[in-house]
């Protein structure tokens, strides 16, 4: 059913002791990949109705079919034709083209709810639905999807990077809410900022992790896993708690000779490694430094050291 003229009220979104009744949508799906397919169950278990799906490959249909059970496979202006909230769930590149195209095919936008769920844009990617009368909203889920079931379990411990107009951020962080996560606010010029912050932050550490792995195997360590662990996990808690004042290691030490000696082995032994070893020993110095942790007299023979790696 449509409602191109629904007054939507935040109260009728939020699902908590005293919300007995919550106004429950009919959820359409565009893009059910990892993303998508979990953000759908998420909102068929708070009690809203996935209604339908694209599906462009057999893959797609699959998992439609066993995580959707409810959604009829359709192109994407029949998912708009059937439900109240319609998730935007494809990469940031080919977002902006989908809604121009949605809006130039006359799909019926007019009192949508229309969500994506892309990192680095806000709202102003769907202004041409928004002029056609779409309600816009971005809703970013900040967690790693793998496409395995225990991605649903992790949006319960996890945040969002909520934009919308004013007038829709009640319902924004209502929709979040009942998903099981935690809504935070993104202004609309801070979204780029925000996930240069969130990629530098997790897309790094997989391939820094992947690389000490390689690494250890290299050194003869059989499970690498089993050792990075429980440092890794320290480390990490450390940096979340104590910031820059969590640091440990050669470099806040300021052992160059230390570091001298990773250089040596990381050339006989790994050479594309060096590059980026060298890149966040500087900054890591130059973070330790400021922050007093690192004397000035140490510093200089380390970058001394860091300055010509070869």
């Amino acid at each position: 059913m449509r409602y191109p003229d629904r007054d939507w009220n935040a109260r009728e979104m939020h699902n908590d002791a005293t919300s007995q009744r919550p106004a429950r949508l009919t959820v359409g799906i565009v893009g059910p990949g990892r993303v998508g397919s979990v953000l759908g169950m998420a909102l068929s278990r708070a009690g809203h109705h996935v209604v339908a799906s694209t599906a462009l490959s057999q893959a797609s249909r699959d998992r439609v079919e066993q995580r959707l059970p409810t959604a009829r496979i359709a192109e994407p202006t029949e998912v708009l034709e059937q439900a109240d909230l319609v998730l935007l769930c494809v990469p940031d590149d080919t977002l902006g083209p989908l809604v121009q195209g949605l809006v130039n095919t006359g799909a019926p936008v007019a009192g949508t709810l229309l969500a994506h769920t892309s990192g680095s844009h806000g709202i102003t990617v769907l202004e041409p639905a928004t002029a056609a009368g779409a309600l816009p909203l971005a809703l970013h889920p900040v967690q790693t999807f793998t496409g395995r079931m225990e991605d649903l379990q992790r949006l319960s411990s996890c945040t969002f990077g909520v934009t919308a107009p004013e007038s829709l951020r009640p319902i924004a962080e209502a929709l979040v809410v009942e998903m099981g996560a935690e809504p935070v606010w993104i202004e609309e010029q801070a979204r780029g900022l925000y996930h240069a912050a969130l990629a530098s932050g997790a897309n790094h550490l997989v391939t820094l992790v992947a690389d000490s792995a390689e690494l250890l195997r290299t050194a003869g360590v059989d499970e690498p896993g089993r050792m990075l662990g429980p440092l890794l996990g320290a480390a990490l808690d450390n940096a979340l708690r104590l910031g820059i004042d969590g640091l440990s290691g050669p470099v806040v030490r300021g052992d160059a000779d230390t570091v001298a000696r990773h250089l040596t082995e990381l050339r006989q032994n790994s050479p594309d490694a060096v590059a980026s070893y060298v890149a966040l020993a500087r900054r890591t110095a130059d973070r330790a430094l400021a922050a007093g942790h690192l004397k000035p007299t140490d510093a200089e023979q380390l970058l001394d050291v860091l300055r010509d790696p070869t």
